[in-house]
């Protein structure tokens, strides 16, 4: 039975495209159906299923995600308010000089939606809405247009501190600690941090490969029909806004600031210039706090399941099963990871980021660590091969949710041929991090060497120190 976890898996697939039931729900009743069917075969004991509260306790008592709602508050914010519009035409009005601003526009306004909408879904749903009516305004090809609402909603899985990478550290941190606990090698065990800045580097080459991609493509279109204006309160704004957006991020990734502590300020300055602006209507503030709510409420129901599932899954022993095949695949740790990223990417085809951070990632990663032991390489290549897998037509997850948000009169074909660019862009990323790890410790290194560190003290201070620390008196003898 120890195989029957591929099965779940198989049924949660299947399941997810035949019903549109939401991801938790399906998770739970699958869970539920083969824990049943285990405990009454004798192939699991009931006594597992009883650690299931404790564990669920635990995992929420993690601080990191107080980071969840407050990120989601921003998102929501960002998109109830007409900031998103103003960036819009700011960025606009900036590159007026080349038939390319529409597209360029909408890549930078990815860049800065996406990490904070939380999921790919939710940044295709957000960045259809926003982007494809004013391309299509601008002139921009259907096709063209579409592919580039796909490539940036999923710049959120690269672009640190997006709350995948929050939630992805914290689940390589978990099985990065597994992988080292069962080799005994004496490591340090990675944080978000950690995935952070090693996304850093990637993370840059893509976005610059694709600002240049949707400049290429878009000098092939049409003039635009007027230029924007824009007035100096909306530029002032739009410039404060990305300005914040920008040094928030930047903030977090340099360590400055916590990630709870970033979404907080977000928030905060993000309503109080709807209120001094007068765009934060009370109408528009229940619908913002609904979307945080609905959504939060999804996130929070969805890691609860998940972690039902992986615990019916370890209990049928399949992830013993996984590691045994990790051990003996030939090849060295290259092989290894090559295998791991193809599992991921077939994942990708039926579900989202967060489905796969909080089911697959606690399962595949341990042993996969344990014969790759640079847990960073390992998280970045992970989010690459991703969002590779995201954009691939017809069935990468972007790429359906944007035709069927309104990009079904778009056909294949020209769609195909508009995604290539970008898909190639990712391969290529892709395959120098592959090749060069040290691309994901640039940024780690360059940090730690700007930070001033003392010199260590020499063994006559270490004996005045430890000379000059107060001894306890000596307890008084009772008397006798």
């Amino acid at each position: 039975m120890e195989s029957a976890g591929f099965y779940m898996l198989g049924c949660v697939g299947l399941l997810l495209i035949g019903t549109g039931l939401p991801a938790y729900a399906v998770l739970i009743g699958v869970a539920t159906l083969f824990a049943a069917l285990g405990v009454a075969a004798g192939a699991m004991p009931f006594n597992l299923l009883t650690a299931l509260p404790s564990r669920l306790i635990g995992l929420l008592e993690n601080d990191l995600l107080q980071a969840l709602p407050l990120y989601v508050l921003m998102g929501a914010l960002l998109n109830r308010l007409p900031l998103a519009d103003i960036l819009f035409r700011a960025g606009n009005a900036a590159f007026a000089r080349t038939r390319a601003a529409p597209l360029l526009s909408a890549m930078g306004l990815g860049a800065m939606l996406a990490p904070m909408n939380g999921s790919v879904g939710a940044s295709v749903a957000t960045l259809s809405r926003i982007l494809q009516p004013r391309l299509r305004s601008h002139g921009v090809a259907a096709a063209d247009g579409l592919a580039v609402v796909c490539v940036a909603s999923t710049l959120g899985v690269v672009v640190p501190p997006s709350l995948v990478l929050i939630l992805l550290g914290d689940a390589m941190l978990r099985a990065h600690t597994e992988a080292v606990n069962a080799t005994h090698v004496a490591v340090r065990i990675i944080n978000t941090q950690d995935v952070f800045r090693g996304a850093l580097v990637p993370a840059g080459i893509f976005l610059l490969l694709a600002f240049v991609l949707a400049w290429w493509i878009g000098r092939r279109e049409p003039p635009t029909p007027a230029r924007e204006r824009l007035g100096w309160g909306h530029r002032l704004v739009a410039l404060g806004t990305a300005g914040f957006i920008l040094l928030l991020l930047a903030a977090v990734v340099l360590g400055y600031v916590y990630a709870v502590e970033a979404a907080a300020a977000g928030a905060m300055a993000l309503m109080l210039a709807g209120l001094a602006t007068r765009t934060l209507t009370a109408e528009i503030m229940r619908e913002v706090l609904r979307d945080t709510m609905a959504v939060t409420g999804a996130l929070f129901a969805l890691l609860v399941a998940a972690t039902t599932f992986t615990l019916v899954v370890r209990g049928f022993g399949t992830d013993r099963l996984l590691a045994e095949f990790m051990a003996v695949l030939p090849g060295g740790p290259d092989v290894a990871v090559a295998v791991g990223l193809l599992a991921l990417g077939l994942c990708a085809f039926v579900l989202d980021a967060f489905e796969i951070i909080f089911v697959v990632i606690p399962l595949l990663m341990p042993p996969l660590l344990m014969r790759a032991p640079d847990a960073v390489w390992v998280a970045v290549l992970a989010l690459l091969a991703l969002q590779a897998s995201f954009l691939i037509p017809p069935i990468g997850y972007a790429v359906m949710m944007a035709r069927s948000l309104g990009g079904e009169g778009v056909a294949l074909p020209p769609l195909v041929r508009a995604l290539l660019p970008f898909l190639g862009a990712q391969v290529l990323v892709l395959g120098l991090t592959l090749a060069l790890p040290a691309l994901t410790h640039v940024a780690a290194a360059k940090l730690e060497s700007e930070t001033p560190t003392k010199p260590p003290l020499s063994d006559e201070e270490v004996r005045k120190a430890l000379q000059s620390i107060p001894l306890p008196p000596l307890p008084e003898e009772p008397p006798k």
